[in-house]
């Protein structure tokens, strides 16, 4: 991997570990992929994380489709629900595919490199 590229996931992975949005599972493939780094087990580390990472991004029709939900509401409060309804509405009208919580940012930003970490 260019040593640029990889400087720039390392970044992300970094910020990703700290996104208020980020789930555990999420933060601990981030630190076994970063423990593995230099090391025979960074492919397969890798590996690992890009899937964590694809499966945990939420794709912008999911989110609509949660925070309209009652287990949206339940979750995020009513008014709360509603406000993140419209505003993934809004996204989704400006061409968005996914959340832009921070997590699902940082993520789309580290999967546009997935080719270059395996």
């Amino acid at each position: 991997m260019d040593q640029s590229v990889k400087e720039f996931v390392i970044g992300k992975v970094k910020e990703l570990m700290q996104a208020p949005t980020c789930c555990a599972e999420a933060k601990e493939a981030a630190q076994n992929w970063l423990d593995a780094i230099g090391t025979d087990k960074e492919t397969e580390q890798a590996k690992q994380l890009i899937a964590e990472l694809e499966m945990d991004i939420m794709p912008i029709e999911q989110l609509i489709a949660f925070s309209e939900s009652e287990a949206g509401a339940q979750l995020f409060g009513a008014e709360k629900a509603k406000s993140i309804s419209a505003h993934a509405h809004e996204i989704q009208s400006a061409g968005a595919k996914y959340c832009d919580c921070p997590a699902c940012a940082l993520v789309a930003e580290i999967l546009e490199k997935k080719d270059e970490l395996v």
